[in-house]
């Protein structure tokens, strides 16, 4: 399956802030959008960066309560890793496990066309072991 495939599925709406928004709304967002990262994009719709639950937890426990005024700039991860609608979702998996990060934008002609979760990844190998187990018992069924 490609990563186009699940983007129809679950949908291609992306929560996103600026490199200027604070902290504190950051967390807001998160909340409201029932995510667990935010892409932060420049004004003329570049990505910037990510910025996850994780890294507020890890940084806020670093400077303290200070951080919550602070724009995401300073505590969002610069180097992102992307991954195109033609990719399949084996592919993405992969490179989650070897870098260890839950969410992947999805960049369509060098622009935000959807981001990628672990659970979305998850949610679509279960439902590939399912029709499998399925496709099994009605061969067995057939016999």
């Amino acid at each position: 399956m490609r990563i186009a495939d699940l983007l129809r599925k679950k949908g291609s709406a992306v929560a996103t802030v600026t490199p200027e928004t604070t902290v504190t709304t950051l967390l807001a967002g998160l909340a409201e959008h029932n995510v667990g990262a935010m892409v932060v994009v420049n004004p003329d719709g570049s990505i910037a960066g990510i910025v996850s639950e994780r890294d507020v937890v890890r940084k806020l426990h670093e400077h303290g309560p200070a951080l919550l005024e602070g724009p995401v700039s300073e505590i969002m991860t610069k180097l992102v890793a992307s991954c195109g609608p033609e990719d399949s979702v084996d592919q993405l998996s992969i490179l989650m496990t070897e870098r260890r990060i839950r969410h992947v934008p999805v960049l369509s002609g060098g622009r935000l066309a959807g981001i990628v979760s672990i659970g979305d990844v998850v949610k679509n190998r279960m439902e590939q072991l399912e029709q499998s187990q399925e496709q099994l018992q009605a061969y067995i069924a057939q016999g």
